[in-house]
């Protein structure tokens, strides 16, 4: 096949991904806890100044939940891809690898200590990179059962971070202790305005740099030899690909509360549908991301309504038995 149909059939499944996100998208803003109809729906879009019912549902809850939810599924597709690479682990994503326990315990602390919204992400990166980096050390190497050790590391890690929560949560008291479990359960409910912005402006910065991390990642995905091999700085590369996939994880945790195993199942499933190039895999894991998490939050929204199941538990639902799946057989990275 040639490079140039290659490139179309590339560019084809693409736009399919980023309409069927549209697609989701536009369902959000009809369905929920309040049924809106087409009119409503139209008549409040063009009137985001009227005070109805129906206004005040699109553009005060509706419309940013779903941007949101697009952010945090594009991020988390991005730096579980991110992350895979850089270990040659086909079970790793932020979940499994304790970036997110770490970014959460961060930011509950953060929380705890009634920190501006602004200010969450970065205590989330120090934490999520942290424990990044000790995971990295304790498990990634070569060797048989280096994916073992650091699956291990990964679930130690997030394990020694959910207790420390848990004594954060006792510390807070019954009030307080309620919030944050609500946010851990992971779930962009109650999200508005001010936090999307924050939360664009982290993720802009963090998808620049992974432009910039473009050669790092084809190259390390070969292994540390052939990187080596290619003139590349193998750890100065890995410290990179690091620091970028817990920025952008950081941001999501941030706003979202632990969200688990988007980063595991959208990398793999993008893979087989362009490839494990970064230069085609991370804009496939942008859109299929947002695909995957706008379809779990429609799903936490309507199917227990007017009740709400918490976004990490519809995930976890899927993710569980998509990581068994992979866990008996061996990926390519």
């Amino acid at each position: 096949m040639t490079s140039g149909r290659i490139g179309a059939s590339y560019s084809v499944r693409l736009f399919a991904l980023a309409l069927l996100a549209i697609a989701l998208a536009v369902a959000g803003l009809f369905y929920g806890p309040v049924a809106l109809d087409p009119a409503q729906v139209f008549d409040a879009l063009l009137h985001p100044g009227h005070t109805d019912l129906a206004a005040t549902i699109v553009w005060a809850i509706r419309l940013p939940r779903i941007l949101i939810g697009i952010c945090v599924g594009a991020g988390l597709g991005v730096a579980g891809a991110m992350l895979q690479m850089l270990f040659r682990n086909a079970l790793v994503d932020p979940y499994i690898s304790g970036v997110s326990a770490g970014a959460a315990l961060a930011a509950v602390a953060a929380l705890s200590l009634s920190a501006s919204f602004a200010v969450i992400p970065a205590y989330a990166f120090a934490g999520g990179i942290a424990c990044a980096a000790i995971v990295a050390f304790v498990g990634a190497s070569g060797g048989a059962d280096g994916n073992l050790r650091l699956v291990l590391a990964g679930v130690a890690i997030s394990a020694l971070c959910a207790a420390i929560v848990t004594l954060v949560l006792l510390a807070a008291g019954e009030a307080g202790g309620r919030s944050v479990i609500g946010w851990l359960a992971g779930g962009i409910g109650g999200r508005g305005w001010p936090e999307l912005g924050w939360v664009v402006a982290y993720l802009a910065v963090g998808f620049a740099a992974s432009i910039f991390a473009l050669r790092d990642l084809n190259a390390l995905r070969l292994g540390t030899v052939a990187a080596a091999g290619f003139g590349l700085n193998v750890d100065a590369a890995r410290l990179r690909v690091l620091a970028i996939a817990a920025l952008i994880t950081a941001a999501c945790v941030a706003v979202s509360g632990v969200v688990g195993f988007v980063g595991l199942m959208v990398p793999h499933t993008m893979r087989r549908l362009v490839g494990g190039d970064a230069r085609r895999l991370l804009p496939a894991c942008v859109v299929g991301g947002a695909c995957v998490v706008l379809l779990a939050d429609g799903l936490a929204r309507t199917i227990a309504a007017p009740a709400e199941v918490p976004l990490g538990v519809v995930l976890a639902f899927a993710g569980v038995p998509f990581f068994l799946i992979i866990a008996r057989r061996p990926v390519d990275i």
